[in-house]
């Protein structure tokens, strides 16, 4: 399983936030939902249609992009 096959960004869907493919849910809402202590059990039930790997593939794409991120120091 890879991110791609369920994470899409398209401007026509929230302005182009990322989301499960076919949703509009977006993918900043899962890590939301996750960081604040729910499972993917309580997540699947309040989103019904979403699966497991949806999910994970949300975590995917956000360790991808932290990954990619590049911080430069400040001149003195």
């Amino acid at each position: 399983m890879t991110w791609q096959e369920h994470i899409a960004v398209d401007t026509a869907v929230l302005v182009g936030k990322p989301v499960i493919k076919g949703t509009r849910i977006a993918v900043e809402l899962v890590l939301d939902l996750l960081a604040a202590g729910q499972d993917e059990a309580a997540i699947r039930e309040s989103y019904p249609g979403i699966t497991d790997d949806d999910i994970r593939a949300c975590v995917a794409y956000a360790a991808e992009v932290v990954r990619s991120e590049r911080v430069y120091p400040a001149a003195s």
